[in-house]
């Protein structure tokens, strides 16, 4: 079954276009990350999934209900981390997720969830006193209550230090073994490379690409990164190299270091060019573009 079948959606507040005829289609069980730069529309687009924003033209459904007209019955099989979440100051972790419980109908131990999300110390503190990265656990935990089919989160790693953000990969990869489809946006790339089965990339309100990662390689011609360490970097040199074909991107980091995204067959021209051009190779390596190498590229540098 599919999970999320969004048609042709648009939104439009004025003359703004902050989704521009969507299609989108997210199987269930798969693990899908939803990328683009701010104000590229990925929270709109998960407003239209909850029913907090209606579609200006398109439908979206989930699970084969519409999100608009059947939205009371959809949320029954969602569960939710939203991007402007707020506790209540005066109830303590356990009763917000006892409340969660309740409202699902479900039977969950919810120290057992405020466990898993690792914040059981806290449980009976009023969660006006969390820090962020305790708040957001504590949403977390209310969003697994009655284990979802669905569930949807907006940049869930936010607040969070390392530690919490491997726990939070760890707690998705557990709920989509279980069976849940997980659909979560997030600017931090590399926790997206390290859990999805696909990604989308939104730009400016337009889906521009959806695939596997490494499918978004391919497409970008192998997605090969040359990492490449000059003797000196001169002015024209960066456009030396993106003049060549088969080149995609080329940034000089610190040191001075030379990456270069392009297709394979492209590495040895860019060599050959820097020794005509009297830049020595100290060292250089291939490595895979990385899921921000293809971002990049995919929304023209936009962050």
């Amino acid at each position: 079954m599919t999970a999320i079948d969004a048609t042709g959606v648009s939104k439009r507040y004025g003359a703004v276009h902050a989704l521009d005829r969507v299609d989108l289609s997210v199987a269930e069980g798969e693990t899908f990350g939803f990328l683009g730069p701010n104000g590229a529309g990925k929270s709109t687009f998960l407003n239209i999934l909850l029913d907090f924003a209606k579609p200006s033209s398109g439908s979206v459904e989930i699970f084969g209900r519409d999100c608009q007209r059947e939205s009371v019955a959809v949320r029954e099989h969602i569960g939710v981390l939203p991007e402007g979440y707020s506790v209540f100051d005066r109830l303590t972790g356990r009763q917000h997720v006892e409340y969660a419980i309740r409202s699902k109908g479900a039977d969950d131990d919810p120290m057992e969830i405020l466990d898993r999300v690792g914040i059981a110390a806290v449980a009976d503190r009023k969660a006006g006193g969390y820090s962020k990265g305790m708040a957001q656990r504590l949403i977390l935990g209310m969003a697994l209550a009655g284990q979802p089919d669905l569930l949807l989160l907006d940049e869930p790693t936010t607040g969070l230090d390392p530690n919490g953000a491997a726990e939070m990969r760890r707690i998705l990869k557990e709920e989509n073994d279980r069976g849940a489809t997980v659909f979560f946006s997030s600017h931090i790339l590399e926790q997206v490379e390290a859990v999805c089965d696909r990604v989308g990339i939104l730009q400016a309100g337009e889906l521009v690409a959806v695939d596997t990662i490494q499918g978004l390689r391919e497409s970008l011609g192998g997605g090969t990164k040359l990492v490449i360490e000059p003797d000196r970097l001169e002015n024209g040199t960066l456009s030396k190299i993106r003049r060549i074909e088969g080149v995609e991107t080329a940034v000089a980091e610190d040191g001075p270091t030379i990456e270069v995204t392009c297709t394979n067959d492209a590495k040895m021209d860019i060599l050959v060019a820097l020794r005509d051009a009297g830049v020595e190779v100290v060292n250089f390596r291939t490595e895979e573009a990385s899921l921000e190498d293809m971002f990049v590229e995919y929304t023209g540098g936009g962050r």
